[in-house]
């Protein structure tokens, strides 16, 4: 059932204090939280609510601490637990007296985001419009973007063939327990002994061990496989829950090395995929590409990110051009006059391709295009700041829809970010003006 619409009474307590009074009104936080519309935001996720059932948690109270999370790079329990003691956060939340404890669950945050879905790209639109409306970003910066790719690592461990061969046999003999499973013999101690050898054995170059500990871990493997088999035979509520795991096991079991084609790279998020980047520190990743766009002129608030968006099966850059660019023109509400790209695009499927210029472009690049196209570069850094202040550079989230939302909150953050330091820079800005203008009065009454 939706929540109720949260209203401040603005009266006193006498054993609660009031946050209004307790803290700095002139606070960046404060006066981004005056600036958000709450209630535009509370409309548009009004039909993901139910007609039954008790009233949810408020809406604000939730996406508060979502923005809160991406602005300040915090984990759900950091956001939580820096929730009870830091007043600015309660008040950007909704809040109108200080309270002592967290008044929900942690597990919220998770349930709020599965829920949200595509409707986070509203947030996105919203963090653009609070931007225009401070004045760090102006209509004219919207119609010449950069757009690039990256790459949004997953939490997984580098995969090797033992350590996938090790976490297939774990996940089974877990699975096993949890469905009451009793199997004829778990390999636990033998598989963690093998794979712990075969990484040493590889170490020290000794290959012919190495293959032999590999081995022993497919064996095993192979038999946990065969055993769950025979026991689940003819259980239609076994064989549904042991399917995907044990068709994964099977992939993970007949995978080799140097093996071209489709990869398992991990048990337990068979969505991450291996992408080649050509980097020295870094020559192929484990993750999902995510594409992402800036605007080219510096607005006065900085770059932006005008729009993010996950890019599962690793696709050609030049074959998403033209979806990213209608999205991005649909959330700004901006037509886009020229995107500036890196050779990888070339190819591209725009359909106005004179719009397009690609890096290293001779032909009709000239005056302001040509200076525009130098500042492709720009967004290397955007993408820096997305994987080292938000959460771009690992992502903890599960399956394709935690790929897809925190890539987006990721880039919700960083605008944020952009307008906090933007407010706080218009408040230095006014106090050393009024500095000023107070010092020199008493200058103007004693020459007068």
């Amino acid at each position: 059932m939706r929540p109720k619409k949260h209203r401040t009474t603005g009266s006193g307590d006498l054993f609660r204090a009031r946050l209004d009074q307790i803290i700095n009104m002139k606070h960046e936080l404060v006066q981004l939280a005056g600036k958000v519309d709450w209630d535009w935001i509370d409309g548009e996720i009004a039909p993901l609510y139910s007609e039954n059932g008790r009233p949810g948690i408020a809406t604000r109270f939730m996406i508060g601490l979502l923005l809160l999370k991406q602005i300040y790079g915090l984990s759900d329990e950091g956001v939580c637990e820096r929730w009870v003691h830091d007043p600015y956060f309660q008040y950007f939340t909704g809040e109108e007296f200080f309270q002592h404890a967290f008044p929900h669950e942690r597990s919220d945050l998770s349930h709020w985001r599965k829920r949200l879905g595509d409707k986070l790209e509203l947030l996105l639109a919203e963090s653009l419009r609070v931007a225009h409306e401070a004045g760090a970003l102006r209509s004219q910066d919207l119609e010449r973007v950069t757009v690039d790719t990256t790459v949004q690592p997953k939490a997984i461990t580098f995969p090797t063939d033992a350590k996938l061969l090790h976490a297939a046999i774990k996940g089974l003999n877990r699975l096993a327990r949890k469905h009451q499973v009793k199997l004829r013999q778990s390999y636990l101690r033998i598989a963690k002994t093998a794979a712990m050898m075969a990484g040493r054995y590889a170490h020290a170059k000794q290959f012919r061990r190495h293959q032999r500990q590999l081995r022993i871990l497919r064996s095993r493997l192979g038999r946990i496989i065969r055993d769950i088999r025979r026991k689940i035979d003819g259980q239609a509520v076994l064989e549904n829950a042991f399917a995907l795991p044990l068709s994964r096991a099977s992939q993970i079991r007949s995978q080799q090395q140097r093996q071209r084609g489709w990869k398992l790279y991990s048990f337990h998020a068979p969505e991450v995929e291996c992408i080649g980047k050509g980097k020295a520190a870094a020559p192929y990743e484990f993750g999902v590409k995510a594409s992402i766009v800036t605007n080219n002129r510096r607005a006065p608030g900085g770059l932006f990110v005008l729009h993010a968006r996950a890019l599962p099966d690793n696709p050609y850059d030049g074959h998403t051009l033209r979806d990213v660019i209608d999205r991005a023109e649909t959330l700004t509400g901006c037509p886009i006059e020229r995107a500036y790209v890196d050779k990888g695009y070339r190819g591209h499927d725009v359909q106005n391709p004179r719009r397009v210029f690609i890096s290293g472009q001779k032909r009709g690049v000239f005056g302001a295009i040509k200076r525009e196209l130098r500042r492709r570069s720009a967004i290397e850094p955007i993408i820096g700041h997305l994987k080292t202040d938000g959460h771009l550079g690992r992502c903890y989230l599960k399956g394709r829809a935690g790929d897809a939302a925190n890539v987006i909150l990721s880039a919700v953050g960083h605008n944020f970010r952009r307008i906090l330091a933007w407010l706080r820079a218009l408040s230095c800005l006014i106090l050393t003006v009024l500095i000023a203008a107070i010092s020199r009065r008493p200058a103007l009454k004693s020459a007068s």
